[in-house]
């Protein structure tokens, strides 16, 4: 296949797929640019709605945290903690996440000090739990989740389309150029072939991680495999009839000793018996907020079960991992998660300029086939 035909081709693509699943792709991106910032926003309504907190000497244990929260929910029998969310800083709360049988998560803050509880809410009907459902499943269940995965997938042949089609390649400075001086015709393309070189490689990383997420059970094992990596197993408690589990705070102390220097983030409590108690760590040399290493815990015991240290983690462990940098732009720190807020809003841009292009060929064509008629009625008076 020769250039000139591989051009048609990119172009046919490019041109259908972005007025099919255009309007997908403008809510995906620009809830995508309020989820940048999700934890800052989050942690700025928590404050407005549930009062400040003064930092004091010394913070209450986890397990305090935790109790308090049982005995409040004790007569909910619907309710069970999941998960538990150590501060952040000083000013912020313990959040404990509850589960509901009706598949609802409830979040509880915990004044680290006074042992307070603070307030509850439904998290799915929250802003950022309701911006993060439209992001990742338009609001329609698995239905949704599909339809979005697919949508990224789309994406990235957008993008890479659009790669062969941009007119840089031949003459570089011009590519990078706006001419807003020039009829709106010129200056449309202009600005939809710059906004989609300047952020293509970013829509690309969105739209790959965007896909394997919401296609997780394909994706995963095929990483595992192109990188020729094994995945662990799943660490396994071993029940002793007649004794409890072990106190957390011993729990703490282990998995502290297990991964020194790192800092506890939130806690993962067992499901079933044979489950592991799961401890989300940070070490000073991650980037990522809640980090990525783990100790796994005999939750009767105590033995280690299993200590995944983020930086040394496998191949395709490491891939996985960097999906969360990637989608969310915190790689660079503050100066990327700015820049993603700008690739959110592009397939808006691209989404306009696109739809304008295809009026003026519309209209160019409508013009072409009347004067054909014309001409045709001319001939036969």
């Amino acid at each position: 296949m020769n250039s000139k035909k591989i051009r048609d081709l990119a172009f046919t693509l490019h041109r259908y797929l972005g007025l099919t699943v255009g309007l997908v792709l403008v809510i995906v991106g620009l809830t995508g640019s309020l989820l940048v910032f999700e934890q800052d926003f989050d942690h700025f309504a928590i404050a407005q709605q549930y009062g400040h907190i003064t930092p004091q000497k010394e913070q209450l244990s986890p397990e305090s945290a935790i109790d308090t929260i049982q005995a409040r929910y004790a007569a909910r029998t619907d309710l069970k903690l999941f998960r538990i969310y150590l501060p952040d800083t000083s000013d912020t709360p313990y959040i404990g996440q509850l589960a509901s049988t009706d598949g609802q998560r409830t979040e509880v803050f915990v004044n680290p000090y006074t042992g307070k509880i603070m307030g509850q809410r439904l998290w799915d009907q929250t802003l950022i739990g309701i911006m993060l459902n439209l992001h990742y499943t338009l609001m329609a269940g698995q239905t949704g989740i599909i339809i979005v995965g697919i949508t990224a997938l789309l994406m990235c042949i957008l993008s890479i389309t659009g790669l062969v089609l941009w007119p840089g390649w031949r003459r570089l400075i011009a590519g990078f150029k706006i001419k807003f001086d020039a009829h709106p015709k010129r200056a449309n393309f202009d600005i939809h072939k710059v906004a989609g070189i300047i952020t293509v490689v970013f829509l690309l990383f969105t739209g790959f991680t965007g896909f394997c997420w919401n296609f997780y059970d394909l994706t995963e094992p095929i990483i595992y495999a192109v990188t020729f990596t094994s995945k662990l197993s799943e660490p396994v408690s071993q029940p002793i009839p007649g004794q409890s589990t072990l106190k957390l705070t011993q729990q703490l102390k282990i998995a502290n000793a297990a991964l020194p220097n790192a800092v506890i983030k939130s806690i993962y409590f067992p499901e079933r018996p044979e489950n592991a108690l799961q401890i989300r760590m940070k070490l000073p040399q991650e980037n990522i907020e809640y980090g990525n290493s783990n100790v796994y815990l005999d939750q009767y015991s105590g033995k280690v079960l299993r200590v995944d240290n983020a930086l040394k983690l496998s191949l395709g462990d490491r891939v996985l991992n960097s999906f969360v940098p990637l989608h969310y732009g915190t790689f660079w720190g503050l100066p990327s998660r700015i820049l993603y807020v700008f690739v959110g809003v592009a397939p808006l841009i691209l989404f306009i300029t696109s739809f304008v292009m295809w009026r003026y060929r519309y209209q160019a064509k409508t013009k072409k086939r009347d004067r054909s008629i014309e001409l045709s009625d001319l001939r036969r008076n």
